[in-house]
């Protein structure tokens, strides 16, 4: 092998199955480059620096993508009002074209050819991860332990791991600290595998980090304001305190602390996967749960009825393509930049109240909406003629009539037994 070839970028998150991943590629004799993307979970960067630096990482690159992750991915995401299946906002599966782009890049300028991750074979990520690098470097070569047989053989169990760990002195607790995996970012936490792979079984209470159980929130509700610009969130406002936020990422801040107490944001799901498998998530939003809810709502006020449906079946194709792992697709680049073009006049506030895990919409307002007050009043006429009306029901009239005809004949004709 050349230099070049043996240099791998590790997608590190400093956790078990990435630190023995680590070891494992020098092993194998690879010069291992480990990168970490800060998008906001909570985590000591430090010390994973110094963790894949006594593992052996020829070099440890840490990156604070929040805004980036922020601006570039979720506040898209929020414009298009992305919810796949109805249920998941989709939390895990923005982050990762977010983390694939700076993994490219790196890449690129260590002059590395490979690119390693350490999602399983029967998830998601290893799709979203490897179609993004692969869209935006397509020469570049994916190197998935767990998918390599020679890996997966070896460390079968997680208790594996953990004596691989122990014996080779990888600072590694000895046992999990919790009986499922997590995923955290600015946008969610997600919880699955381990005892949450039986979905008979509920998840335990202590299991959520984010948010307040909905029936120990408080009892005094909260009322704030959330404003957009062109279908981006643009301000918060709590109404109580009177404090604006305006960047993303104290938006988003904010947010998630407001609607974790009071218990904003957890659903627990059965979600089919991309490959095929049905899996069991369990999931808090809060901070996304508020800003779909707002965004919703002032659409609701703003857009043409026809423009709102068929952004409707835009927004259903786009969850699929995103969580499937195809952002950079040439499908989804069209659809996104065909919704966000419906988001030109999505500018205005919504006022809502949070109370117990429940999201409510109390008013909103735009300088410039479809609501025309005058004309929709039952208290003046506002342009609007009555008489109107009933020609609009009678030319309505004609395909029901003539049905109820058709089905007379019908069933004298003996058509229907």
């Amino acid at each position: 092998m050349s230099e070049t070839s043996k240099k791998v970028v590790l997608a590190y998150s400093g956790g078990l199955d990435t630190s023995c991943i680590l070891l494992w590629l020098k092993e194998k004799g690879y010069q291992v480059i480990a990168y970490m993307a800060n998008i906001g979970q909570e985590e000591d960067f430090n010390v994973a620096r110094e963790k894949a630096l006594k593992i052996g990482a020829a070099k440890v690159i840490i990156e604070d993508l929040r805004e980036v992750f922020l601006s570039s991915f979720v506040w898209p995401a929020i414009a298009c009002g992305l919810l796949y299946e109805g249920k998941y906002l989709l939390g895990t599966a923005i982050a990762r074209p977010c983390i694939s782009e700076a993994l490219v890049r790196i890449a690129k300028s260590e002059n590395a050819s490979i690119i390693a991750h350490g999602a399983t074979g029967k998830g998601n990520d290893q799709v979203r991860f490897e179609l993004s690098c692969y869209s935006l470097f397509p020469d570049i070569q994916i190197l998935a332990p767990w998918r390599e047989k020679e890996f997966y053989t070896r460390f079968s169990r997680t208790s594996d791991l953990l004596r691989y760990a122990q014996q080779y002195r990888i600072p590694i607790s000895a046992t999990p600290k919790e009986p499922w995996s997590t995923d955290a970012n600015l946008l969610h936490i997600s919880y699955e595998s381990g005892i949450l792979e039986n979905p008979a079984t509920l998840a335990p209470k202590q299991i959520y980090k984010m948010t307040n159980d909905p029936l120990n929130s408080p009892t005094e509700p909260e009322e704030i304001e959330v404003s957009f610009e062109q279908g981006y969130p643009s301000s918060v406002r709590k109404l109580r305190s009177n404090e604006i936020f305006l960047t993303p990422l104290k938006i988003i801040e904010c947010l998630n602390e407001i609607g974790g107490i009071h218990g904003i944001g957890r659903i627990d799901i059965v979600e089919n996967r991309f490959i095929g498998l049905k899996s069991r998530g369990v999931y808090e939003s809060p901070g996304a749960k508020i800003l779909y809810e707002a965004h919703q709502e002032l659409e609701m006020f703003i857009l043409d009825r026809e423009v709102s449906r068929v952004k409707s079946y835009l927004t259903n194709k786009m969850s699929d393509y995103v969580y499937n792992g195809f952002w950079f697709s040439p499908e989804c680049d069209f659809v996104r930049n065909g919704i966000l073009y419906s988001q030109k006049y999505v500018t205005g506030t919504v006022r809502l109240q949070l109370y117990k895990g429940t999201v409510s919409i109390l008013s909103r307002r735009s300088k410039a909406s479809l609501y025309n007050e005058r004309l929709v009043s039952m208290d003046m006429k506002g342009g609007f003629e009555p008489e109107d009306a009933g020609g609009f029901i009678r030319t309505q009239a004609y395909r029901l009539k003539e049905f109820n005809r058709f089905e007379k004949e019908a069933t004298t004709l003996k058509f229907i037994e």
